[in-house]
């Protein structure tokens, strides 16, 4: 019989603060919340930003989309090489400098004539070609940023980690802990390699300690690293989760979909727990994009929001905090999308793992449907894989859940990225699925508009504001528009810039991502959830469930209120219980590990065994 998965913990870090919890969610929806959220959300980023919970202005001006801070980078004075040829005014041009400043290879045109230990004079008869280091100017000044003061490599030994690792290393930890039960535990009652690790980054890892140093060093005139190859991989994610935080020996690997990535790698969670391969799926994304070359490279596009777009859509002359905050503008006359970081990581089980620990039930996940776009003209445009994509998701929902939960009790999270081209496309492909299921008012959100965009993390994103919907029951509105464009398609679709009380047991993520790469996940509700198990498993068992959920939740508050007082710590592992191989014990029916409760079952299920015999 095929298996649910049951999303039973999640965990992670955006410019909203931490995901577990919904605390993140409870950020972009604060002024709809009554006094007592309100305040454990600011206790919440009050721990992460190192600042009293009393500095509530602070506190708001620091988290969500905003303008770029001294400590990621100066936006006045990005260093950069000028290219300048120099030619000799006269014959020649002389200068003297070290020896060992040299080039290793002597340029033909260049003499060089030794003047004293260690110094030389160079002659140079015509021209040659000169880099003089300079700065430049961002072109663009908006990102969304993680809390202010918030500094993941200072939780652990990061040891020259690149950023995106760092995240990695918080989002796994968070989402593991917020279970409630031990992570021991938990691999004590299924076997090792029963467990599933899927992360990665889209863009690998950018910064100076990953690829950007790499590629930067030896133009820079500095040395590469030791490290930096190595831990740029885009698959560095679910390796360091794997060795670092989990000490997993399952089944692991990357999936990358440019903007879609999360999705993809919570697509290959959710078919291993529906075959059976694993009964446990760690899933997750972490993107660390906040530097000057990335976003040099997507304004070069013309897909972000510069400072002279958003003055022009405003028709000033110069722009303050607040124009910077509402620099993304999902479905509203804007003019690109704002780069962010983050990381998000969701812990699934099979549904029978699940009652019989007591995990807590925050959703479930039937499927999650990906499709490419066919023949196109130009690599970023979108096309029609989305389409399918996203009436797959509906249909899953009439077909499980019902023609009126899909009319009535269901919403979307839209990719919604604030660029031009997405506002039209994306909301006629929902528009037109809307029409064609006999949907009206379909609920849409945008959350960018608080977050930015994420890249790998974002449909991460979706999934955790959306399983805070189902907790608060309030859907974020597109807050920064206020007109939403003439351009688009809404016939069918419900947008809104105030939040909305909502009730409803089914949503659809829904990302489209560069190169074709489109994705979009059906997710149940607990309420919806719990329906179905208990179809499925009878009341008793469900019964059995809550008696043992209730201590469980127990456990989880625990670890929520450390890290409101600032008291949690990341799980890291370096160095510990090391297998070498030699320790292993070896049969033709089983591999007994030491450090795990049970072995490895070598009868490997295969629908080939009888093919011959047969």
């Amino acid at each position: 019989m095929a298996r649910l998965p049951v999303i039973t913990g999640f965990g992670g870090i955006n410019a909203a603060g931490r995901s577990s919890f919904h605390h993140g969610y409870r950020r972009m929806v604060l002024d709809a919340l009554p006094d007592d959220k309100v305040n454990r959300t600011l206790q919440s980023l009050s721990a992460l930003m190192g600042v009293p919970v009393t500095d509530r202005e602070f506190i708001l001006n620091h988290t969500l989309v905003r303008k770029i801070e001294a400590g990621y980078f100066d936006t006045e004075a990005i260093p950069c090489n000028k290219h300048m040829p120099l030619a000799p005014a006269g014959e020649e041009l002389s200068f003297v400098t070290r020896a060992r400043n040299l080039p290793e290879v002597i340029p033909p045109n260049w003499k060089v004539t030794e003047i004293d230990k260690g110094r030389v004079r160079v002659d140079m008869h015509g021209a040659s070609d000169f880099l003089v280091q300079t700065t430049r100017v961002s072109e663009v000044r908006a990102a969304g940023q993680l809390p202010t003061g918030f500094d993941p490599g200072a939780l652990y030994a990061s040891r020259s980690h690149p950023r995106g690792l760092q995240l990695s290393i918080f989002g796994a930890s968070d989402a593991i802990q917020s279970v409630g039960i031990g992570w021991e535990t938990l691999l004590s009652a299924v076997r090792p390699d029963q467990v599933s690790v899927y992360a990665s980054s889209a863009m690998a890892q950018l910064d100076e300690n990953g690829n950007g140093g790499l590629l930067a060093a030896r133009l820079g005139g500095k040395r590469v690293t030791s490290k930096q190859l190595a831990l740029g991989l885009a698959d560095m994610p679910s390796d360091f989760v794997n060795a670092y935080v989990l000490g997993s020996i399952g089944s692991t690997g990357p999936s990358l979909g440019a903007c879609a990535t999360f999705l993809y790698n919570l697509r290959a969670g959710v078919q291993d727990i529906r075959s059976g391969r694993a009964r446990i799926a760690i899933v997750g994304a972490a993107e660390a994009p906040i530097t000057p070359d990335v976003i040099d490279g997507y304004a070069t596009m013309g897909a972000l929001a510069t400072d002279a777009g958003l003055m022009k859509l405003d028709g000033v002359d110069s722009l303050d905090d607040a124009a910077y905050r509402r620099a993304c503008r999902p479905f509203g006359d804007n003019c690109g999308f704002t780069v962010a970081e983050a990381t998000q990581f969701a812990v699934l089980m099979d549904d029978e793992l699940a009652l019989e620990l007591g995990a807590s039930i925050y959703g479930s996940v039937p499927d999650v449907f990906i499709n490419a776009d066919g023949y196109k003209k130009s690599i970023s445009s979108p096309g029609a894989g989305n389409y399918l994509t996203v009436a797959k998701a509906a249909a899953l929902v009439r077909q499980v859940l019902g023609e009126e939960t899909l009319r009535n009790r269901s919403f979307v999270q839209a990719h919604g990225t604030g660029t031009p081209q997405n506002r039209v496309t994306e909301s006629h492909i929902l528009n037109e699925v809307a029409k064609a299921f006999g949907i009206d008012g379909w609920p849409v959100a945008a959350i960018k508009a608080y977050l930015g965009h994420t890249i790998a993390s974002a449909s991460g994103d979706q999934l955790v504001n959306t399983l805070g919907v189902w907790n608060d029951g309030i859907l974020p509105g597109i807050a920064t528009v206020k007109e939403f464009a003439s351009d688009i398609h809404r016939s069918h679709l419900s947008l809104s810039p105030e939040h909305r009380e909502i009730d409803a047991d089914a949503a659809l993520l829904n990302s489209k991502g560069f190169g074709g790469n489109n994705a979009t996940a059906t997710v149940f509700s607990p309420t919806a959830t719990r329906n179905l198990l208990t179809a499925r498993h009878g009341k008793a068992a469900l019964a059995a469930w809550q008696e043992k959920q209730t201590q469980v939740a127990v456990a989880a508050r625990a670890y929520d209120e450390a890290a409101l007082a600032g008291q949690s710590e990341v799980i890291y592992r370096f160095d510990h219980n090391v297998l070498n191989g030699e320790e292993l014990s070896v049969s033709d029916t089983r591999i007994s590990l030491p450090g795990y409760a049970n072995p490895v079952d070598l009868k490997v299920d295969t629908p080939y065994a009888d093919w011959l015999s047969s």
